[in-house]
């Protein structure tokens, strides 16, 4: 297998949802899937052998914290990124842009750091340390605390890297050599994402630099590809980004603009910064229509129940989201309950003699194996097993649900299926 293509199977009737299958080198994805994200190159906590047993298709690395650690070079030794994780299904990669702009949460545009914020950096350090960074207000407004200085210009993005404050630069061009040397199935254009709350002019400005940055980033892939499949290797997709915050105009233009170009795929970025859901529902809302049908659609960093199914009934196809495995972590287990938000807290005392499943609907390996108590006591006395199986069972659920919706959308029941669901019923199995 060495092509990337997208099928649209079956239509929902009633609204946009639909089923696909994308195929790549490294294996088919069937859609609507969630696409865990395993920022280091690992899902954390499990092997990719679980994964599979967990039936993840496809899932989302960082191409900014790999670049950083362990290297290009590492990885490049070890054959690619799948040789290196031992991982033989698809991978997508994204192109750096969202972590270099969210790990600078104060950005400093075509600016140079002065003197005198140099020292403040040492008194605010200091304040750091005392756990009141949060009154700090003396400082001037170009500073930046080590790993968090990012400046932006039409070229690329200049940051220091949050592991040991070395500068670096993030060119369109580099962004695709990073992604073609990670050998990943699908790779993201370089964009800017905005901050959130922004106004509409460095809106305009952030989706004008991105388009720019989308057709080098094109331009660079096609000439990558072009080697690569002469010297044997597959080919390696890649995305578009549709940008513009919060703002109608912005948002249709930049539609438009991605979906008049040759990517393989589109991305719907900057929802996840700050946005409310309503806002993320009404972005699709103006987006999807625009795109074209044959291609896919992936919408970046949303996850969580309600989510899943806005997203899917607004026609995505894929969506990446770190929520169900960083509330793992955090003892929050999702479960088929909405008074509860759709999670259990495992970490409260009233589980602690409760000897039944997770969630009794649930027949992941957690859910199958342990009960309540059991995985209470691993979280209280904090072994490492009750991260595990807190992952494995989140990621089961967010998994089987979506395999469930697939379901529903081929039966034309998907309507029913996410009113029953959202009010807490299951509904129709």
């Amino acid at each position: 297998m060495d092509t990337f293509k997208f099928s649209v199977r079956s239509h929902d009737q009633n609204s946009r949802a639909r089923i696909g299958v994308i195929t790549t080198p490294h294996g088919v994805i069937q859609t609507p899937a969630f696409v865990p994200v395993g920022t280091q190159a690992t899902v954390k906590s499990l092997t990719p052998e679980e994964l599979t047993t967990l039936q993840v298709e496809l899932f989302f690395v960082n191409t900014y914290h790999l670049y950083l650690r362990p290297g290009m070079e590492v990885i490049k030794k070890a054959g690619g990124l799948h040789a290196f994780m031992n991982w033989r299904g698809p991978l997508i990669t994204d192109s750096g842009g969202f972590q270099v702009f969210s790990l600078g949460s104060k950005r400093l545009v075509n600016l140079a750091i002065s003197e005198s914020a140099v020292l403040d950096r040492t008194r605010f350090t200091e304040k750091l340390e005392k756990g009141k960074a949060e009154k700090a207000q003396v400082f001037p407004d170009d500073y930046r605390p080590v790993g968090q200085l990012v400046k932006i210009d039409d070229e690329g993005v200049t940051f220091t890297s949050h592991w040991d404050g070395s500068e670096h630069r993030f060119t369109p061009e580099l962004s695709m050599q990073l992604q073609f040397i990670l050998g990943s199935d699908i790779h993201i254009a370089f964009d800017e994402c905005p901050p959130y709350p922004t106004n509409v002019e460095y809106a305009r400005t952030a989706m004008e630099r991105t388009h720019a940055w989308a057709l080098r980033s094109l331009a660079e892939h096609q000439k990558l590809q072009t080697h690569g499949l002469k010297s044997g290797k597959a080919y390696q997709a890649i995305y578009g980004v549709v940008q513009g915050s919060v703002y109608e105009e912005l948002r249709t233009a930049s539609a438009d603009f991605v979906a008049a170009h040759e990517f393989d795929g589109i991305a719907i970025g900057g929802v996840a910064v700050g946005e409310s859901k309503k806002e993320m529902r009404k972005v699709c809302d103006w987006v999807v229509p625009r795109l074209p049908d044959q291609l896919p659609r992936h919408l970046l960093g949303v996850g969580e129940i309600d989510d899943i199914f806005d997203s899917i009934e607004r026609g995505i196809d894929t969506f990446d989201c770190v929520q169900p495995t960083r509330l793992a972590r955090m003892g929050q287990l999702l479960i088929h309950q909405k008074q509860s938000r759709f999670t259990l807290d495992i970490t409260k005392k009233a589980f602690a003699q409760s000897f039944v499943p997770i969630d009794q609907n649930c027949n992941c390996y957690t859910c199958t194996n342990f009960t309540r108590a059991y995985v209470h006591h691993l979280f209280r006395v904090r072994e490492l097993l009750g991260y595990r199986l807190a992952t494995m069972h989140n990621l089961h659920f967010a998994v089987d649900l979506t395999r469930q919706i697939r379901d529903h959308i081929a039966n034309n029941t998907f309507t029913e299926f996410k009113r029953a669901y959202l009010a807490g019923n299951r509904g129709i199995d």
